[in-house]
């Protein structure tokens, strides 16, 4: 089994994607561990890309949960069994953020690299509420489900998730 899960920042791809890894018993890979190192710098896209890579074909099943797509997102989206895309509302990501920054606030949460203390400001809220949900992002996650319409799952709400995960238990 390989899964994707994309989605909207804060809408909990990376919890998502722990839980499924250990519904399954299948590797997961949270794609914020390979784009930074300790203390929020950027990882080379070379060596980015090689992490990708090499997880990607040393496992036979995995879950891989974000967004960046210059991290083979085609190839994950083309391999996938199941696509998860997290659509929450803006609001609602924002007070999953906030909620987990109260949660791991000056520690590192278990999908990000050591190093990178859970912070928020305005930046991430701004890209939260506008830049992270522009029209091409929106036709974007569209077009992913036009193009893997068997294979995509689209939830908007914890009510929604909470439905899928108890369907995949089952």
């Amino acid at each position: 089994m390989k899964i994707a899960i994309i989605g909207y920042s804060g809408a909990g791809k990376s919890t998502l994607a722990r839980r499924l890894g250990e519904l399954y018993g299948i590797p997961v890979l949270h794609l914020d561990t390979v784009e930074f190192l300790p203390k929020w710098e950027k990882r080379g896209l070379s060596e980015k890309q090689r992490i990708v890579s090499d997880f990607m074909s040393g496992n036979e099943s995995w879950v891989i949960d974000g967004n960046y797509s210059k991290l083979f997102r085609a190839e994950r989206l083309e391999q996938a069994d199941m696509i998860v895309m997290l659509l929450f509302n803006r609001f609602n990501c924002l007070w999953r953020a906030i909620k987990r920054y109260r949660r791991f606030k000056g520690r590192t949460r278990p999908d990000m690299s050591d190093g990178c203390a859970e912070k928020i400001d305005l930046e991430f809220v701004w890209w939260i509420l506008h830049d992270g949900r522009t029209k091409s992002k929106k036709a974007d996650y569209k077009a992913v489900s036009v193009q893997y319409p068997d294979k995509v799952t689209v939830l908007k709400n914890q009510r929604e998730l909470d439905a899928f995960l108890r369907r995949l238990e089952e």
